[in-house]
């Protein structure tokens, strides 16, 4: 469990045993009362592991997809080997690809092109 979510579980239990309201833990937490609740019913439901996230695991919804990363990467290596991932990603903008910089430069590294 990360940090974030041991003090959930914390202050869930304490909620839980009524030694804190609920009105309390969403302030302590920074959510709402309602997503207190929700909590709530997840521990009481799953235990602790109700309040680990669900996501952890999971790819992300934004990801680019195998090929079009292989497509890039390849375009890297061609056309622009001694290119650092900024201007990597200005030419390769304007070769048509999208304005993503961050994902051409993680992917720089990964192939060895930067250090």
């Amino acid at each position: 469990m990360s940090k974030k979510e041991l003090t959930r579980l914390e202050v869930v239990q304490r909620v839980a045993s009524k030694q804190m309201r609920q009105r309390e833990a969403a302030r302590l937490l920074s959510v709402s009362e309602r997503q207190v609740k929700r909590l709530m019913r997840s521990f009481r439901e799953a235990g602790a592991g109700g309040l680990v996230s669900k996501r952890r695991g999971q790819p992300s919804n934004h990801r680019f997809d195998a090929a079009f990363k292989a497509q890039a990467l390849d375009r890297l290596r061609t056309r622009y080997p001694d290119f650092g991932p900024t201007l990597a990603a200005e030419y390769l903008r304007q070769d048509g690809f999208p304005p993503v910089p961050d994902i051409f430069g993680d992917a720089a590294v990964v192939a060895g092109k930067t250090q």
